[in-house]
């Protein structure tokens, strides 16, 4: 259980990345577009444009757009079976009491098993002691 846990949580901090990732590349390599017939895009003077954006081609931009978007939904997919994988999600809550109470009991036999063996490790440990202890007094 554990591990899948963990497993999401770092598919959800991957998918978060991505996001970021996407975001950034959106913002840094859109070009200059008018929106509506009044809009106007200011004139950016060269050094300027250098510290905001660096434009790509709209080929190259749609092509990164497409590469980024499979990969979030990739993500998004492995997401949804890492839950799917989770414990519990087809049992109701009473099944899952019973469970517990089930592996309680398991755990009360094994650890009576152990309790009971220790105690005859104990026995034997004594048996060996004084069968070495009679061999010694000839």
């Amino acid at each position: 259980m554990t591990d899948r846990l963990t497993q999401l949580q770092d598919a959800v901090d991957q998918l978060a990345q991505q996001f970021v990732a996407a975001v950034h590349f959106v913002h840094k390599r859109h070009d200059y577009q008018t929106l509506g017939p009044n809009d106007k895009v200011r004139e950016v003077k060269p050094e300027e444009m250098q510290q905001t954006i660096d434009p790509l081609p709209a080929e190259d931009f749609q092509a990164g757009l497409s590469e980024l978007s499979r990969d979030l939904i990739t993500k998004e997919q492995q997401i949804e079976y890492l839950i799917s994988m989770l414990p519990g999600l087809q049992n109701s809550e009473e099944d899952q009491e019973k469970s517990i109470k089930e592996l309680e009991e398991d755990l009360k036999a094994a650890e009576a098993q152990r309790q009971e063996a220790l105690k005859e490790k104990d026995e034997i440990l004594a048996e060996l002691d004084r069968v070495i202890q009679s061999i010694r007094r000839p």
